[in-house]
C-alpha cells in the first residue's frame, strides 16, 4: 500500500520530469524547425529559448552550434573597426559615451587618412576581411561624404581588404554613393526592441533607422544591423528584438552585450549575467539560422575567457578584433589564437570590389 508520503515524493518526482521535459521541448522542436528545417524560430518560441534553465544552456548552445555549421559552415569572419570622428554626437543615445549631451569623458577626435590606411593595414594583417569605417554623427554631411571616399581609394590602393561604412542614417543619394564607391557592408543597428527603443533613443526613431536599413539592402550593400543588450529591456524585449532583427533579413548581425559608459544615462545599470548572454547567443542564432553572427562589444566584461569560448561554440561564426570605439577589447592574437584551438578556420578574403 502506498503511503502519502510515498505518493507525495512520486508526485514531485514526476513534475520534476514533466518540468524538464518542457523545458527541453523547445529544443526538439528547434532541431526540426531550424537545423533540418532551415526556419528560425518565432518570437514566442525565442522567449522559451531565453527563459531555459540554466542546466539547458549548454543543450542550447550546443543545437546552435550545429544550426551555425549547417548553414553557415565552418569558417569564422574576423573584422576589425576604427573611428574616422569619435565623439561629440548630437544624438542621445543613453548607452553611448560618444553622445555630445552627456557628460562623458569621451571627447571629439578626428582621424587623418594615414591613420586610416594604417589601420586597415594592421587590420588586415591579423587575418580580418573585413575593416569598418565608423564616425559618431547622426548622418553624414559632405565633407564627411568627400573623407570617406578619399579613405576608400586610398586603402584600396594599398590593403587588401573589404571596407565597411557605419555614418548613421542615410539618404538615398548617400547610400548610392556608397554603394557605387565599393562599400561592402554597411553597419546601422537597431540596437534594441521597438517596444523599448523610446527608453533609450528620443533624438531619432526605431522608424528611422529601419529606413536607413531598407535603403543599404536595396542599394545591393550588405546589410549589418546589429543589437545592444542588457539595457534594462525585459526577456519579452530580447526575444522581440531578435525576431524584428530576423524579419529584416540582415547579413550580419553584430552581439554587443551593455559595457555601462561613465556619463551615461546607464553608467549605473548592472553588467548582464553571463548565463543570460549565452541564452541570447543560442536564441539569435536559432532566430538566424544563415545570418552572420559576430561577437561584438562587451563580451569581455560579461562572459570572460570562458564564456567568450562557449559562445564561439554556441553560434557565433564572426568576431571583432581588438579594441571597440570607446572601449577595450581582448587582444587580437588572443582571439585568433583562440580560434586556432578550437579549430576554427578564419575566413579568406574574398573581394567584392
Amino acid at each position: 500500500m502506498t503511503t502519502l508520503t510515498e505518493a507525495a515524493e512520486s508526485g514531485s518526482t514526476q513534475t520534476a520530469e514533466s518540468a524538464e521535459s518542457t523545458a527541453y521541448a523547445i529544443l526538439d522542436i528547434a532541431r526540426e524547425q531550424v537545423l533540418e528545417g532551415g526556419e528560425g524560430l518565432n518570437e514566442a518560441q525565442l522567449l522559451e529559448i531565453l527563459t531555459l534553465p540554466e542546466e539547458a544552456i549548454p543543450a542550447a548552445l550546443q543545437l546552435a552550434h550545429e544550426v551555425r555549421v549547417r548553414h553557415c559552415g565552418e569558417e569564422v569572419e574576423v573584422e576589425g573597426i576604427i573611428s574616422i570622428k569619435t565623439g561629440g554626437c548630437p544624438e542621445d543615445c543613453h548607452f553611448c559615451s560618444q553622445s555630445g549631451l552627456f557628460d562623458s569623458p569621451v571627447r571629439g577626435v578626428w582621424l587623418d587618412i594615414p591613420e586610416l590606411v594604417k589601420a586597415a593595414k594592421e587590420t588586415a594583417a591579423t587575418g580580418a576581411t573585413e575593416f569598418c569605417i565608423v564616425a559618431a554623427v547622426r548622418g553624414p554631411d559632405i565633407k564627411l561624404m568627400n573623407q570617406i571616399k578619399f579613405a576608400i581609394d586610398r586603402i584600396n590602393e594599398e590593403v587588401d581588404i573589404n571596407i565597411a561604412c557605419s555614418l548613421g542614417m542615410l539618404t538615398q543619394r548617400q547610400v548610392d554613393q556608397l554603394a557605387e564607391w565599393g562599400v561592402h557592408r554597411y553597419n546601422h543597428n537597431l540596437e534594441t526592441a521597438r517596444s523599448f527603443f523610446r527608453e533609450v533613443v528620443t533624438t531619432h526613431t526605431y522608424e528611422e533607422r529601419l529606413e536607413t536599413c531598407q535603403m543599404v539592402k536595396d542599394a545591393g550593400m550588405e546589410l549589418c544591423c546589429g543589437a545592444l543588450i542588457g539595457m534594462g529591456e525585459s526577456v519579452e524585449q530580447r526575444a522581440e528584438l531578435a525576431a524584428q532583427l530576423a524579419a529584416l533579413e540582415p547579413h550580419e548581425v553584430p552581439l554587443n552585450f551593455l559595457n555601462p559608459r561613465p556619463g551615461t544615462p546607464l553608467q549605473d545599470q548592472p553588467i548582464m549575467e553571463g548565463k543570460d548572454a549565452l541564452r541570447a547567443i543560442a536564441a539569435f542564432r536559432l532566430a538566424m539560422p544563415r545570418t552572420v553572427l559576430r561577437y561584438a562589444g562587451g563580451r569581455e566584461l560579461t562572459l570572460g575567457d570562458l564564456g567568450t569560448r562557449e559562445g564561439l561554440l554556441g553560434g557565433i561564426n564572426a568576431v571583432i578584433v581588438g579594441n571597440y570605439l570607446t572601449t577595450l577589447g581582448r587582444p587580437a592574437t588572443a582571439d585568433l589564437n583562440l580560434l586556432v584551438e578550437l579549430n576554427m578556420p578564419i575566413k579568406e578574403l574574398q573581394k567584392t570590389l
